[in-house]
């Protein structure tokens, strides 16, 4: 008896020059609808890599997207605004053969709520999302913490991602590590997390799922409730996590909980183009 091969991770120049990555199931079978993943604040498609390979291996075809001027993207950082970014997230969709589920952490979760307001998706799942509202809840919690790093934000530079923000159970070393893989965000992009409108309601009566943290550092989790009950969404919290959710250790069981929720997760329409 063998055992089965490894998922592989593949890289490609996507629409508009943007870097997407793809985990596909080993036996060419994909059972689930297509997950499209989008990072957050100075993250890029990197972030995912546990989540993308995990996923492909239950049987989903998994993409992750670096929006405009993170990771190996094209475009400009320095003016890109969160419209840009849902732009971004919405070509990449309509290039797959299928309606995905987005899947968007942190800043990628506002964007997405933002994209489900123009784009009839098969559902939306928020992970720690930048709340519905605006995100003065983080800026008064980054405050507490390091208070040079909210004027910092607030005088235009990118929010420095220690690894204090950002993990709550990996080791030192290697939360120190993921955090080093971080890089700068779009001034503008971040000053409106601070200061946006509420997205509209999703289109397509698109379900939404949102995992969280109850120990998150960054966006309070009353926050992180209040955005479940304006989409009437299922919550799952897992404590003792921190903010990414994708890279701290336990990673594993948000991932299960996206995907023991997706087979119940029914849209108003065809999944199919």
């Amino acid at each position: 008896m063998t055992d089965n091969p490894p998922v592989v991770i593949t890289s490609r120049r996507g629409p508009r020059g943007l870097e997407v990555l793809t985990a596909a199931p080993v036996d060419g079978n994909a059972d689930g609808p297509p997950l499209l993943f989008v990072h957050g604040l100075g993250h890029a498609a990197w972030c995912w890599e546990h989540w993308l390979t995990a996923a492909a291996a239950a049987g989903h075809t998994a993409h992750a997207v670096s929006l405009r001027g993170h990771g190996g993207s094209g475009g400009r950082l320095r003016t890109a605004r969160l419209s840009h970014f849902a732009d971004d997230v919405v070509h990449t969709a309509a290039s797959l053969p299928r309606r995905p589920v987005l899947v968007g952490h942190s800043m990628g979760g506002l964007v997405v709520q933002q994209v489900l307001a123009r784009y009839a998706a098969h559902a939306g799942v928020l992970v720690a999302p930048v709340p519905a509202h605006p995100a003065l809840g983080s800026l008064l919690a980054v405050a507490r913490r390091h208070p040079l790093d909210a004027l910092r934000m607030m005088g235009g530079g990118s929010l420095p991602l220690r690894p204090e923000y950002l993990f709550a159970g990996l080791p030192r070393e290697e939360a120190r590590r993921q955090s080093a893989r971080c890089g700068a965000e779009s001034p503008p992009a971040q000053y409106q997390l601070l200061f946006h409108r509420p997205p509209a309601a999703p289109r397509g009566r698109a379900p939404v799922l949102v995992l969280a943290t109850p120990d998150d550092r960054l966006v309070p989790v009353r926050d992180v409730r209040a955005t479940a009950r304006r989409y009437g969404a299922d919550l799952r919290e897992f404590p003792g996590m921190g903010h990414d959710l994708m890279l701290d250790r336990g990673w594993r069981a948000p991932l299960a909980a996206l995907l023991d929720w997706l087979p119940g997760a029914r849209p108003g329409f065809s999944a199919d183009r």
